[in-house]
């Protein structure tokens, strides 16, 4: 919403500009600034089948396979936040002793 309210005020402002030119006789090229308006779909902005709304998402209770999957994403997680900094630790300490 904000985006759409900033390119509004962007567009305003580029039309103003080019019409104080124009008024002025320094721009002697009519130029106008277009843009296409949001396409919506249906009523709510999506396609029912294809999209499950928010407030079902993540219902973690109905998930299949919730425990391996839940304990793979933990892991996922974890191993990342460890092994990305000793990596890191690693590749800066040997890169110091090359030079």
């Amino acid at each position: 919403m904000a985006l759409n309210n900033g390119l509004r005020s962007a567009s305003k402002l580029v039309s103003s500009s080019q019409s104080l030119l124009s008024n002025s006789g320094v721009l002697t090229v009519n130029r106008g600034f277009h843009s296409t308006g949001v396409k919506r779909m249906g009523g709510h902005g999506h396609d029912e089948p294809f999209y499950m709304h928010a407030k079902h998402m993540y219902n973690l209770d109905r998930m299949k396979h919730q425990a391996l999957k839940m304990s793979l994403t933990v892991f996922t997680a974890f191993s990342i936040g460890v092994g990305l900094p000793v990596y890191a630790v690693i590749f800066q300490q040997k890169k110091a002793a090359s030079s």
